[in-house]
C-alpha cells in the first residue's frame, strides 16, 4: 500500500507540474524584447538615422495589444473598486443589489466611452500620414567623397538637410540680456550675427559664437518689439523694426558696434505684427498691420511709405498678422491674419475694384464655413517659393502648393503641437525646406518631416511654457528660438544619441484634447476683448514710459506718407504673453 501511494504521489506531481507550466508558457511578457531575426535587413549604421521614428510609437514603449488592454482592465477595475468604497450603503439588500446593476452598467458605459475616445484619438493622430523614406545622406560615404574632391561643395548643403542631424539637435546655449519675452529673432546673410527684439523695447545685436551681446540700442518704440530684421547687402548697417505700436522704424548701426540713429518711416493704425523683406533689395520692405493695410517702404523715397492695398473679406477689413515676399518671384506676397484665408497679390497688378486686388486665394477646405473663428498666424513661402506654409490659431499647419490656382486645397497637414496662447511662428527647415519647424503652448518645439508629414524631432523649449520664434540658421546645421522665457536658446546637432521621442504621443493627445474642451466655448472672444480693453484702460492711466538711455539720436521725425496714422498707441504692453 506505501508504494501504491508512493506511485500516485509522483503522478499527481508530474500533472501538476505539466499545467503549471502550460500556464508560465501563456503569460504575457510584457518586459520581453523583440529580437532582430537572423537574415534581417540590418540598419544603416551610416546613415546616422533611427529606424523607430517610422511610427508614433515611443522608444521603450512599444507593447502589444494584450499588454495594453490588461493595463486598461486593471485601471477600469481600480476606479470600480473606489466608486463601490464610496457608494452609501443601502437600506434593504434588494435596493442594494439593483444600485450595484445599475453603477455597473453606468461604469460600462463610461468604460466604452473612455476606449471609443482613446481610438478616435489614435486614429485622428496616424490620419494623413505617409512613410518615412530611407534617408538620402549616409555620413560615411559622404565623408569619403569629400575627402577626395568628389561633391565637395554639396557637402554642407546635404548635411543640413540630413534627418540624422534633425534627430540629433540638443541645447547648445543660451544668450541671456533681454528683461522681457523675446519676439524676435534673425540672422544676418553670412550668419554671424543674430538680432533679437523684446518686450523691454529693446535690441541686440548678438556675436552668438562666442555667447556675448555685440550691441545693445532702445528701438525707439513705445511697445512690444515684433521683429527686427537685417535688410540684406546693407552690410549689416541696417535694422528695419515693427512693434504694437504700430510703428515702423529703422534703425542704422555703424561699424563702431553703436546706434546711430532710429527713425520712424509708416504708422499702421493697429499693431505691426511682420515685415517681408525682399532678398536682394537693401532698401525696400513691406509691412503688414492689424488695420489691414499693407505698405511698401522704399527708404530711397523721401516719403519712404506708400499704401500697397487695404485686405479686404468683401466690405469687411481683415487685420494682418503675417506677411511673407515670394524669394523666387519677388513680385507676390502672400498674407494672413483675422480670417481662414491666406490671399497671394501681385504688386504689379493690384486692383481693389477688381477681387478685391487679389491674386489668389488658398484655405483648407474643411475650414472654408466653419463657425470657429479661425486666424492664421503665421506664413511662409519655401526656399524656391513654390510651396506657402500656413499656421493656424488653435488649428493644425498646412501646405499649400503656391502654383495651384485659386481656392485650391491643401497639400500636407502637421499636427500634434497647439498654437492658442500667442501668435506663434512657424517656418521650414534645411536648406530645400525638407523639413517643418513651430513651437507650440506645451512648451515643446516639434520638427516634421515635409513629406511624410511625421514627427522626426521633439525638444522641451521654453521654461515659461510657450515657444513663439524659430529662426534656423542660414549656412550651418542648428537654429535659434525664443518665447516667453527672457532668453535666446542655441540648438546644435551634437547630441550621441537620437531622439526617442520620449513623452511625446501623450503630449500630443493632451494639446488635441485641450484643444477640443476650448472650441466649445463660444464666449471666450467677449472675454478676451473685455480683457484687452480693460488692460488698454490701465494702460493709458498709468504715467509715461521714461524713455531708455542708449541709442544716440533716436527721434521721432516721420518718413511716413499721408496714409500712416498719427495713432501710436496699439494696446496693452504685453502682446506676445497673452493671444492677440
Amino acid at each position: 500500500p506505501g508504494e501504491d501511494q508512493r506511485r500516485e504521489g509522483d503522478a499527481s506531481a508530474a500533472t501538476e507540474g505539466h499545467s503549471g507550466s502550460q500556464a508560465v508558457q501563456h503569460l504575457p511578457m510584457p518586459d520581453a524584447k523583440v529580437t532582430r531575426v537572423p537574415g534581417e535587413e540590418e540598419e544603416d549604421t551610416d546613415s546616422m538615422d533611427g529606424s523607430g521614428l517610422y511610427s508614433l510609437t515611443e522608444e521603450g514603449e512599444r507593447e502589444s495589444e494584450g499588454g495594453r488592454r490588461e493595463r486598461v482592465n486593471e485601471r477600469d477595475a481600480g476606479k470600480r473598486a473606489a466608486r463601490k468604497r464610496n457608494r452609501p450603503s443601502g437600506s434593504t439588500a434588494h435596493h442594494s443589489s439593483s444600485s450595484d446593476e445599475d453603477d455597473d452598467d453606468e461604469e460600462e458605459e463610461e468604460d466604452q466611452e473612455e476606449v471609443e475616445d482613446e481610438q478616435a484619438m489614435d486614429s485622428w493622430l496616424g490620419a494623413e500620414l505617409r512613410d518615412l523614406s530611407r534617408p538620402s545622406w549616409r555620413a560615411v560615404p559622404s565623408l569619403k567623397s569629400r575627402e577626395i574632391g568628389r561633391g565637395s561643395h554639396q557637402f554642407v548643403r546635404r548635411v543640413c538637410g540630413a534627418r540624422g542631424l534633425v534627430q540629433r539637435l540638443e541645447l547648445q546655449g543660451r544668450l541671456e540680456r533681454h528683461t522681457g519675452c523675446v519676439n524676435t529673432l534673425h540672422f544676418n546673410p553670412s550668419g554671424t550675427r543674430l538680432a533679437s527684439g523684446s518686450d523691454d523695447l529693446r535690441v541686440v545685436v548678438w556675436d552668438w559664437a562666442r555667447r556675448r551681446a555685440e550691441l545693445e540700442f532702445d528701438s525707439g518704440h513705445k511697445s512690444n518689439v515684433f521683429q527686427a530684421k537685417f535688410l540684406p547687402h546693407s552690410g549689416d548697417s541696417t535694422l528695419a523694426m515693427c512693434a504694437r505700436d504700430g510703428q515702423i522704424r529703422v534703425a542704422e548701426l555703424s561699424a563702431t558696434q553703436r546706434c546711430k540713429n532710429t527713425k520712424r518711416v509708416a504708422q499702421h493704425k493697429g499693431a505691426a505684427h511682420k515685415l517681408a523683406l525682399e532678398p536682394d533689395s537693401p532698401c525696400s520692405f513691406l509691412s503688414a498691420g492689424e488695420d489691414a493695410i499693407v505698405f511698401a517702404i522704399d527708404l530711397r523715397l523721401d516719403r519712404p511709405a506708400n499704401k500697397l492695398v487695404v485686405v479686404k473679406e468683401g466690405d469687411k477689413k481683415v487685420g494682418l498678422y503675417t506677411i511673407f515676399v515670394n524669394p523666387v518671384n519677388t513680385h507676390h506676397f502672400a498674407v494672413g491674419g483675422r480670417d481662414q484665408y491666406v490671399r497671394i497679390y501681385d504688386q504689379r497688378k493690384i486692383n481693389e475694384n477688381e477681387n478685391n486686388g487679389v491674386l489668389k486665394k488658398f484655405c483648407p477646405s474643411h475650414l472654408v464655413s466653419s463657425e470657429s473663428k479661425t486666424n492664421i498666424t503665421c506664413l511662409v513661402y519655401s526656399h524656391d517659393g513654390t510651396e506657402l506654409l500656413t499656421s493656424y490659431n488653435d488649428e493644425d499647419i498646412y501646405l499649400f502648393d503656391s502654383s495651384h490656382s485659386d481656392g485650391a486645397d491643401y497639400r500636407r497637414r502637421y499636427k500634434g503641437h497647439r498654437n492658442n496662447a500667442t501668435v506663434k511662428g512657424v517656418n521650414f527647415y534645411g536648406p530645400s525646406s525638407e523639413f517643418v519647424i513651430s513651437g507650440s503652448d506645451c512648451g515643446h518645439i516639434y520638427l516634421w518631416d515635409k513629406v511624410s508629414a511625421r514627427i522626426v524631432q521633439f525638444m522641451e523649449g521654453d521654461r515659461g511654457g510657450v515657444v513663439n520664434c524659430l529662426e534656423p540658421h542660414p549656412h550651418l546645421p542648428g537654429l535659434a528660438t525664443s518665447g516667453l522665457d527672457h532668453d535666446v536658446k542655441l540648438w546644435s546637432p551634437t547630441a550621441e544619441n537620437l531622439t526617442g521621442l520620449k513623452g511625446l504621443k501623450d503630449v500630443m493627445k493632451k494639446n488635441k484634447r485641450e484643444r477640443d474642451e476650448d472650441s466649445v466655448r463660444h464666449g471666450d472672444q467677449y472675454d478676451t476683448q473685455l480683457l484687452w480693453f480693460l488692460m488698454r484702460h490701465m494702460r493709458n492711466r498709468r504715467p509715461q514710459r521714461t524713455r531708455r538711455e542708449g541709442a544716440e539720436g533716436d527721434t521721432d521725425e516721420s518718413w511716413s506718407s499721408p496714409d500712416s496714422s498719427d495713432e501710436e498707441d496699439g494696446g496693452p504692453d504685453h502682446v506676445q504673453c497673452m493671444s492677440s
